[in-house]
């Protein structure tokens, strides 16, 4: 059975960042789950780019290391509470990266 980062954290959480940007969070259970969620060869700007459909070069990644925890941060597809938003409070963004399988290598 091949492990997602949900396996691996306490929470993966999405939520807005003000009207147009949208925050995911991976708060990892210990510094093993940490370490895979902080390789930059596995969570990167290009894998956010693929998994959301928004420009690398606009995805900010934060690694917080004394708390286990990496923030994602990307501009919303339309701005909080437009016409065409499905998702007031960005609550189902982070879906995608949770059920993200964890390379083979890091389980």
């Amino acid at each position: 059975m091949t492990a997602t980062l949900q396996d691996l954290a306490i929470e993966v959480r999405s939520k807005n960042a003000g009207p147009f940007w949208v925050t995911m969070e991976l708060f990892m259970r210990d510094e093993a789950g940490y370490a895979v969620v902080a390789d930059e060869a596995f969570i990167n700007e290009r894998l956010i780019e693929q998994l959301y459909d928004v420009p690398a070069a606009d995805v900010r990644i934060f690694r917080i290391p004394s708390l286990n925890v990496v923030k994602i941060s990307y501009p919303r597809p339309v701005p909080q509470g437009g016409l065409r938003d499905r998702d007031i409070h960005a609550g189902q963004h982070h879906v995608p990266l949770a059920v993200l399988a964890v390379p083979e290598d890091n389980c």
